[in-house]
């Protein structure tokens, strides 16, 4: 990939955007520097025309306030083949408020033009792998999928269920996201599939006669009916092939309560079927998730709890030049004690 940055202003004020092309960057836009804050292009020129763009600096980045770490394998990618040292903590790591998570030594010119970048891909993905941690603490040994995609733009959607399973989901429901943290994306069907085919059951023997071996066996059951009667309905004829049962009633039907999770379990049990698990989604969040799992809640599908989360604010600060301790006011000079930091590159 081309590692050539915008050298000047000229070069951006040349820059013309297509008329017919989606608003999220492209990956080479983001490692040429065209998302960055301008600023970043007057510093290039203004320490070019002093002779000073070769300083060598130390740089930190920290965090504003605590969570969990995430983002640095893209972080990786994008100061890759620089001439520069980067150290950071892992990913999955739980950092406090204030503590270093990254350190870069180089030229400035070689690393600067991409601070802008790098703190969006930090505290982005850093909030939703700490919100996707609140989640996994309250769920324990429960399985927690990430649901968020259809809440954020696509061009980010991987980037945050990557994040999510970096916090501690077991898996996503986006194709790409799940992928790029080395798993396959995890769901059954949509609302749609139950509407279109006008009946539950048959879209349950459907999906178990013509989906994989491997696929899960968890059948949506608040589409038309009482959701016990027709999780009822399809345990029945299922038998011993359903794994498990989604409940994900709509806000105007009053969401799935814990009553409500309660009485499909016992109707459940019952009848027989003390197998088949219960999956519950929609406005799931880490509070939600202890009062299901009280009333036998199984598993979750966690969406915009993960998705919108904040980000967590992250800062990049000079502080060495050519080996002295600087700083600006308000902080202290010189480099931080911060453990954990590895070497990346």
């Amino acid at each position: 990939m081309n590692k050539r940055t915008v050298q000047d202003l000229a070069e951006v004020a040349a820059f013309r955007v297509s008329g017919q092309r989606l608003f999220s960057a492209t990956h080479e836009e983001i490692i040429s520097g065209l998302t960055t804050d301008i600023y970043f292009i007057r510093t290039r020129e203004i320490l070019r025309h002093l002779g000073l763009d070769r300083t060598r600096v130390t740089a930190e980045i920290f965090a504003g306030r605590p969570g969990v770490l995430a983002g640095i394998a893209e972080a990786k990618v994008l100061l890759d083949g620089l001439p520069v040292e980067v150290w950071a903590l892992p990913e999955g790591a739980e950092f406090k408020e204030k503590q270093v998570i990254m350190r870069i030594t180089g030229a400035y010119d070689d690393f600067g033009i991409h601070e802008t970048s790098l703190l969006g891909i930090l505290a982005s993905s850093s909030g939703w792998a700490t919100a996707a941690r609140r989640c996994r603490e309250a769920a324990g040994e429960h399985r927690m999928i990430s649901f968020g995609a259809r809440h954020v733009h696509p061009a980010v959607a991987p980037v945050m269920e990557r994040a999510a399973i970096i916090g501690g989901a077991d898996g996503a429901s986006c194709i790409l996201g799940a992928k790029l943290a080395g798993q396959n994306p995890s769901g059954t069907v949509p609302h749609a599939v139950m509407l279109i085919v006008g009946d539950t059951l048959e879209v349950a023997r459907t999906y178990r006669r013509i989906m994989p071996p491997d696929a899960p066996v968890i059948i949506l059951v608040d589409t038309f009916k009482d959701e016990a009667e027709e999780a009822l309905r399809v345990a029945d004829n299922l038998g011993e092939k359903l794994q498990g049962i989604r409940l994900d009633t709509p806000s105007e039907r009053g969401g799935v309560t814990p009553g409500l999770v309660k009485e499909v379990k016992a109707r459940l049990r019952q009848a027989g079927h003390k197998h088949v698990r219960v999956f519950v989604s929609g406005g799931i969040t880490p509070e939600r998730i202890t009062l299901l799992i009280e009333a036998g809640a199984d598993a979750f599908g966690v969406g915009s709890y993960i998705s919108g989360a904040p980000a967590i604010d992250m800062t990049m600060d000079i502080k060495e030049i050519d080996g002295r301790p600087v700083a600006k006011r308000g902080r202290i000079p010189g480099m931080t004690e911060s453990a954990g930091l590895e070497r990346i590159l």
